[in-house]
C-alpha cells in the first residue's frame, strides 16, 4: 500500500509549485519524479499530445525513460500509446512477458536491457478525454494493486489540472494551446541541458540537476532559464561558465 507520508508529500509539492511562477515542465517533472515515488516504481515518464494528436515526450524522473518514451514516439507502439489511444490504464505488465514482446518489440526489449521488468501507464484526461499518459516502469515486477492505481491516477490528473490550471477552459483551442506551449519548453530544457553537459562536462541528468537548481535558487521559471542559455548564455554566467 502507499504511504500516507509519501501521499502528503506528493501534494504538499505540487501545491508549492502551482502557487507563484508556474512552470509547466519544472511541473511535470515534479509530477513524474513523485508518481514514481508514491508507487514504488523506479523511474517515470510523462507524454501529451502535440494538436496533430500524436504524442511527444515531455517530462521524465530518468534519463533512461526519455530514451524509452522517444522510441514509443518515434515507432507509435508502447504502453503510452495502447494508454492514451484507449483512454484506459495499462497495468501490472511483465516487459519480459511474450504478450509485452509481441505488443511493443522495440520497447520491450530496450526497458529489458535497461534493467526494467514491469511498466504501467495511466491517462491524464480532460472532460473524457486523453491529453497524454504517465509511465511507471520498475526494475521488479511489482503489481500495482487497484487502490494504488486509482492513487497513481489521481497523480496523473493533477498532471492535467497543472497543464490548465492558469486559466478556464472555455474553448478547445485554449488546451491545445497550453499543450504546445509544454512541447516548445521541453525542446529548448533539452537543448539546455546538452549546453550545460558539454560545458560542465557532466551527465545530461546532472546537467538537468544543475539547471532546475540555478533556476529556483535564482527565483526563475525553468523554461525561461533553459531559453536564455540557448539564445542569450551570457545571461547567466555562473552556470555557462565552465567550472574552474
Amino acid at each position: 500500500m502507499i504511504a500516507i507520508d509519501k501521499l502528503t508529500d506528493v501534494f504538499v509539492a505540487v501545491a508549492d509549485t502551482l502557487v507563484a511562477d508556474f512552470d509547466i515542465i519544472e511541473f511535470l517533472e515534479l509530477v513524474a519524479q513523485k508518481a514514481a515515488t508514491i508507487s514504488t516504481a523506479s523511474a517515470a515518464g510523462i507524454v501529451l499530445a502535440d494538436p496533430t494528436r500524436r504524442l511527444q515526450f515531455v517530462a521524465a524522473s530518468e534519463q533512461s525513460v526519455r530514451l524509452l518514451e522517444a522510441l514509443a514516439v518515434q515507432s507509435e507502439k508502447g504502453p503510452c500509446q495502447d494508454c492514451f489511444h484507449t483512454g484506459e490504464p495499462v497495468v501490472n505488465t511483465d516487459l519480459r512477458d511474450a504478450e509485452a514482446q509481441e505488443r511493443w518489440p522495440a520497447f520491450a526489449d530496450l526497458a529489458v536491457s535497461m534493467g526494467y521488468e514491469s511498466v504501467h501507464a495511466l491517462p491524464l484526461r480532460h472532460q473524457g478525454t486523453a491529453i497524454g499518459a504517465l509511465t511507471l516502469l520498475s526494475v521488479h515486477a511489482h503489481p500495482l494493486e487497484d487502490a494504488e492505481v486509482r492513487v497513481v491516477q489521481a497523480v496523473a490528473d493533477i498532471a492535467t489540472i497543472g497543464i490548465l490550471q492558469e486559466r478556464s477552459i472555455r474553448a478547445s483551442g485554449v488546451l491545445t494551446e497550453q499543450l504546445q506551449f509544454a512541447l516548445v519548453s521541453r525542446i529548448s530544457i533539452e537543448q539546455a541541458k546538452g549546453i550545460l553537459s558539454r560545458i560542465h562536462g557532466v551527465s545530461v541528468d546532472d546537467a538537468f540537476t544543475l539547471l532546475r537548481s540555478y533556476a529556483r535558487g535564482a527565483g526563475l521559471g525553468l523554461s525561461a532559464v533553459a531559453t536564455e542559455i540557448v539564445n542569450q548564455p551570457e545571461r547567466h554566467p555562473t552556470l555557462t561558465r565552465p567550472s574552474v
